[in-house]
């Protein structure tokens, strides 16, 4: 794997990348948020979290560590500040590109409501406007079918 201080390794926006693959858009995602905490302030932003003093509360990361992931997020596009009032601090918010990671917190929501908990264990639960429980995401093709990794395969973009 290539070091993140080599030169030859730049993504978009001259990001430094350490992947083997610098191709692979999973690859290029998990470098952005592919550590816990920045999911789980993506998470929290999207339910309405806005102050430093929001997200610290909600996740219970540490103050330095905090600072250094909201300037990341921001300064990857996920994230902005916007204004506020004279004399206040300026709130974040999600993005287009922070909010289009919607379905991804929900699969994997979804994903740990399935695997990560043993069963009748208590968890909250994804609920739409009427309250009813959101149903599983899942991958279909143009034809409706259900896609899997045994139906699907990667091709290299041109």
């Amino acid at each position: 794997m290539a070091r993140d201080d080599d030169p030859g390794r730049q993504g978009t926006g001259g990001r430094s990348t350490a992947w083997t693959d610098p191709a692979c858009p999973v690859a290029r995602t998990l470098d952005l948020v592919g550590d816990r905490w920045s999911l789980l302030i993506i998470r929290d932003a999207m339910d309405g979290a806005r102050s430093f003093t929001d997200f610290q509360q909600r996740t219970g990361i540490a103050r330095n560590i905090l600072t250094d992931r909201l300037r990341k997020l921001t300064a990857a596009g996920l994230l902005t500040q916007v204004e506020a009032g004279p004399g206040k601090r300026r709130p974040y918010a999600l993005t287009q590109a922070g909010k289009d990671l919607f379905p991804v917190i929900v699969t994997l929501r979804q994903w740990g409501e399935r695997h990560a908990f043993e069963p009748g264990e208590t968890h909250s639960v994804l609920v739409d406007g009427d309250g009813a429980p959101v149903p599983d995401l899942l991958p279909v093709a143009a034809d409706g079918s259900p896609l899997t990794s045994d139906t699907t395969s990667v091709r290299r973009a041109p």
